[in-house]
């Protein structure tokens, strides 16, 4: 390959491939590393693509991108062993075009993304990995790779390298992230006819719906369960803090069984086949675990960078907007010939203006206001399903004599107080 390109990113994930083909576009000459054997082998996510931000880069992407189905419902349940208070909103309008969002298998999208990518003029290299930043007097100038030919240059280096960035650590952007920073994400796809899953969650031929979890299905711990209709397929699976799983002692592929074996989720799945495990770290820090994302000739994007709104599950739309941004500063950076950490800090300017900066600051405190709290997850919910049970049982009481049962149930005047206060701080976290 070239010696020396106008840019080097590293990932081919939904950030790095949003960057790449926005530089291509613009006539830079630039390099995307892929680690696996193609774009997504190594990818996981739940599956939503959200066709906004991927309309800002692709217009009409839909027409012509691998996408499974447009979802038109997204349903929650809040779950107890045996129950599950469910709520959801359905809406046509996201049966239309443009759309809402998709539910997407990442080994398909990915290539095809990467692709277009290529097509605008990007170089992708795959089963590459890049081992570290090449550093000269304080400036990253390129990237050390495992191939033969090694060393690689650039005037800037883009990381996309995933929650790990060891590239991003190496250069002292972050330390290692602690337990209760990062999810631990197992998943599978279920093989099942197509005819079959549009009965099952009520939907018209090729319409799509999403189901995340709360509570029981993660047996209390801090995260949620997700299943996802596909085309022919469900996306199935469940993820917690790893300082959870620590603390309980459960192991990922245990919960996911317990999840999949769930009264509540077993009929969605039943008849259905395994034909793909995955499993994934996920960034959940929030905005107060974000490293730096600004060098001497790097920028960081993605879940690299800790983009992840684990309150709306939302990852992809946060990782395409970085990447697209970070390509709009690379080509201003370009025609000053300038990549300093001082122009290339338009940046992290403009990201935290944008609705990823602004969605990360209001859920700063969210995460970790609910992993030090765990009775919301291990004791409200199974609380609010008892309350509905007596509520929509008929039993010949009144429903006044069920509010005074369902009010002596939550405990004493002192469990009151505290239950009102936990509320009154879940709601102070999240306005």
């Amino acid at each position: 390959m070239p010696e020396k390109f106008d840019c080097i990113v590293v990932g081919a994930g939904p950030a790095g491939t949003s960057c790449a083909y926005e530089l291509a576009k613009a006539g830079v000459n630039v390099l995307l590393l892929e680690r696996g054997e193609y774009p997504g082998s190594k990818n996981v996510m739940g599956g939503v693509l959200y066709r906004k931000m991927m309309e800002d880069i692709i217009p009409g992407f839909h027409k012509e991108a691998p996408l499974e189905r447009p979802v038109v419902e997204q349903r929650f349940m809040l779950m107890d062993k045996e129950s599950a208070l469910t709520f959801s909103y359905k809406g046509l309008e996201w049966a239309r075009e443009p759309y809402n969002n998709f539910t997407v298998l990442r080994a398909k999208f990915d290539q095809w993304f990467a692709q277009k990518a290529v097509e605008q003029g990007a170089l992708l290299v795959c089963e590459t990995v890049a081992l570290e930043c090449i550093v000269e007097d304080g400036r990253v100038v390129g990237v050390r790779t495992d191939r033969p030919d090694g060393d690689v240059y650039a005037d800037v280096v883009v990381l996309a390298d995933g929650v790990n960035s060891l590239l991003a650590k190496q250069l002292g952007f972050h330390k290692e992230w602690r337990p209760d920073e990062v999810a631990l994400a197992t998943m599978e796809i279920l093989k099942l006819d197509k005819k079959v899953i549009e009965d099952r969650f009520n939907l018209e031929p090729d319409q799509g719906c999403t189901i995340e979890m709360f509570g029981d299905a993660t047996k209390g711990i801090l995260g949620t369960g997700f299943l996802y209709t596909n085309k022919d397929t469900l996306s199935i699976g469940v993820g917690t803090l790893l300082s959870g799983l620590i603390k309980h002692k459960i192991k990922p592929y245990e919960l996911l069984e317990y999840v999949k074996n769930h009264p509540m989720i077993r009929p969605y799945i039943q008849g259905s086949e395994p034909v793909e495990y995955l499993a994934h770290l996920i960034p959940e820090g929030g905005y107060r675990s974000m490293p730096k994302v600004v060098g001497h000739g790097v920028l960081v994007v993605g879940d690299a960078a800790q983009l992840v709104n684990a309150i709306h599950r939302e990852g992809s739309n946060l990782a395409m907007t970085s990447g697209r941004l970070a390509a709009e500063t690379i080509i201003m950076a370009k025609e000053y010939n300038d990549f300093s950490e001082n122009m290339l800090d338009h940046y992290r300017v403009k990201l935290m203006e944008s609705f990823v900066g602004q969605d990360m600051k209001k859920y700063k405190d969210t995460t970790h206001h609910f992993d030090k709290f765990p009775q919301y997850f291990e004791r409200y919910i199974p609380m609010l399903n008892r309350a509905a049970s007596q509520m929509f049982t008929v039993d010949g009481l009144s429903k006044w004599e069920k509010q005074k049962k369902i009010w002596r149930d939550i405990g004493s005047a002192g469990e009151k107080m505290k239950l009102a206060r936990d509320v009154i701080r879940a709601w102070r976290v999240m306005k």
